[in-house]
């Protein structure tokens, strides 16, 4: 019921939000649930695509190892209830203790908190599960974990605008969320869509991570163009900016399936460099989202 209001309220704000006043809006928004901070979590911030298959949980593992890196207190949410692969990625199979509170006890390695649904379930089950369970889930991923003291918590999503991200947007404060794409029209359009509806609920875009735009010469270095790159006209459509590009590397699916993260294994590559510029780019946004939220109070 929360999820279908938030949904009418969203399309109605959209559709005649040159008509209402402000106490208007404020009767449409009345019943949905306030925005409660997550204990010790000091920002929240959102990894998101809307379309699959753009590397998005990569992005989300290695931008949260270099955080750690640069000594930042992270964690790393898997929120993609039925297609988990947080715990591959970060070499996390363990069950997860619980304290005398019944709250979960993420798991650490590589310096990052970590906790996925597929650290909670046999390996190859499959989750069947219909919205209100899976809402169910992410709560107590989300709310029922001793997460904090955390500097930054990175919530990896699934494809797509639906459940995860509508529940985590009216829940929990996000300081921000970045984007995720590769070059490719059909990939850009869908993550324009996402960006839109965070935009729609108040959110702020950090900007669009590039993901496989190009590749890096092993002998001479030179940037190859794998794709025609479109994103610089849908980033203008978003109103955001690029904040890295992320090279495409033939040691990627070796990494992420022996659950050790690029930017460590291969620490002095270009891909390493691009998480290292990604990581200083968030804190820097993180700073920034800070200082405007302090204005407004």
């Amino acid at each position: 019921m929360l999820t279908r209001q938030y949904i009418t309220y969203a399309m109605t704000k959209r559709l005649i939000s040159s008509r209402v006043t402000p106490h208007q809006e404020a009767l449409m928004a009345r019943g949905l649930p306030k925005r409660q901070p997550l204990p010790g979590v000091d920002n929240i911030v959102v990894v998101a695509s809307g379309k699959g298959g753009v590397g998005k949980s990569t992005v989300a593992v290695n931008l949260s190892v270099s955080l750690a890196s640069l000594g930042k207190r992270v964690g790393l949410l898997d929120a993609d209830i039925f297609g988990p692969s947080i715990p591959l990625m970060m070499n996390v199979h363990e069950e997860p203790l619980v304290d005398d509170k019944n709250r979960i006890i993420p798991p650490v390695n590589y310096g990052v908190k970590c906790l996925s649904m597929g650290m909670l379930t046999q390996e190859g089950d499959a989750i069947i599960w219909r919205g209100p369970l899976v809402m169910s889930a992410l709560q107590r991923l989300l709310k029922g974990a001793v997460w904090g003291p955390l500097d930054v918590l990175i919530v990896d999503t699934p494809p797509g605008t639906g459940d995860v991200h509508l529940s985590l947007t009216q829940n929990v404060p996000i300081t921000g969320v970045l984007l995720v794409s590769t070059p490719q029209t059909a990939s850009l359009e869908v993550t324009l869509r996402g960006a839109q509806m965070y935009r729609t609920f108040g959110v702020p875009i950090f900007g669009l991570a590039e993901n496989m735009g190009h590749a890096i010469c092993g002998n001479c270095q030179h940037k190859m163009e794998i794709f025609k790159n479109t994103t610089q006209r849908y980033v203008k459509e978003m109103n955001t900016k690029i904040l890295t590009s992320i090279p495409l590397d033939g040691n990627i699916t070796e990494c992420c399936d022996s659950g050790i993260p690029m930017v460590l294994k291969y620490k002095d590559g270009e891909y390493a460099k691009s998480f290292r510029a990604l990581a200083l780019e968030i804190l820097k946004d993180i700073d920034s989202s800070k200082r405007n939220t302090d204005k407004k109070l």
